[in-house]
């Protein structure tokens, strides 16, 4: 297990209530930390994780379908074809619980062995995806961070159920942000793992450092959220103009 080269101290800025969690993906079993001993779904070891020591958990240890977003598990005809989600009445029927399994993301098969977790400010590693769980107010911050310096949009993809599959595996496959909100996706609502309305934010690894570096540089708190409505109108022309000073003069 490598260390981790990045400096997440300015994380430690926002005060999260709930740890940011380092999550790597290995296909062989980790050294220097220990194993979780226990069978959970991969959304409890998550929670677990924000409140323990370093721990990696092995293809016995996933107790749920997220074997199968893991690539740990073939596919099951039982799942795939939609009669759990029509008989748990998530879906209207079959076929449209079905569907979902055309978009699910899914980890190759036989890739990954291990999954190793970790707290952020205690992580032994870089890791693959870092998931945070934040405040409205604090993911404002976060999200602004990821396009600050790029300009590009950034979008949510997710499905009610399933919801490991868009928070650990979407990211990890794609390179691409992806966010949800506690209490749309089902397992996480009737575990009550965590309270509603936070939002989870999933960094592929390719895309932390940019975060980081963002953060370090701009402004958290924009001018304008700390002004009155008669204070604005006047600060926003006097943007303008300076604007169109420098138009006429350049």
């Amino acid at each position: 297990m490598d260390r981790r080269p990045k400096d997440f101290s300015v994380l430690q800025r926002f005060e999260f209530l709930y740890s940011p969690v380092a999550v790597r993906f290995l296909l062989n079993k980790p050294e220097g930390i220990e194993r979780l001993g226990k069978r959970l779904p991969i959304c409890r070891m998550f929670r677990e994780a924000q409140d323990s020591r370093p721990f990696y958990a092995g293809p016995e240890d996933f107790a749920c379908v997220d074997q199968l977003v893991l690539g740990l598990m073939d596919p099951e005809p039982i799942y795939e074809s939609g009669q759990i989600g029509a008989k748990e009445r998530i879906y209207q029927d079959a076929r449209a619980n079905r569907r979902i399994y055309q978009h699910i993301p899914k980890i190759s098969p036989g890739t990954v062995r291990y999954v190793a977790f970790s707290r952020i400010d205690e992580a032994p590693f870089d890791p693959d995806v870092l998931v945070i769980t934040a405040r409205p107010d604090q993911a404002e911050v976060i999200l602004r961070a990821l396009s600050y310096s790029t300009g590009k949009p950034l979008t949510t993809t997710m499905t009610p159920v399933l919801t490991c599959a868009w928070v650990f595996a979407y990211p990890y496959t794609t390179g691409s942000v992806n966010y949800t909100v506690t209490g749309l996706g089902y397992g996480l609502k009737i575990q009550k793992l965590l309270p509603e309305g936070l939002l989870l934010i999933s960094v592929p690894y390719d895309l932390t450092a940019m975060l980081l570096d963002n953060l370090a540089e701009m402004d958290w708190e924009l001018p304008m959220f700390s002004m009155t409505e008669e204070e604005r109108g006047p600060f926003a022309t006097k943007i303008m103009e300076e604007i169109r000073q420098e138009y006429i003069n350049g």
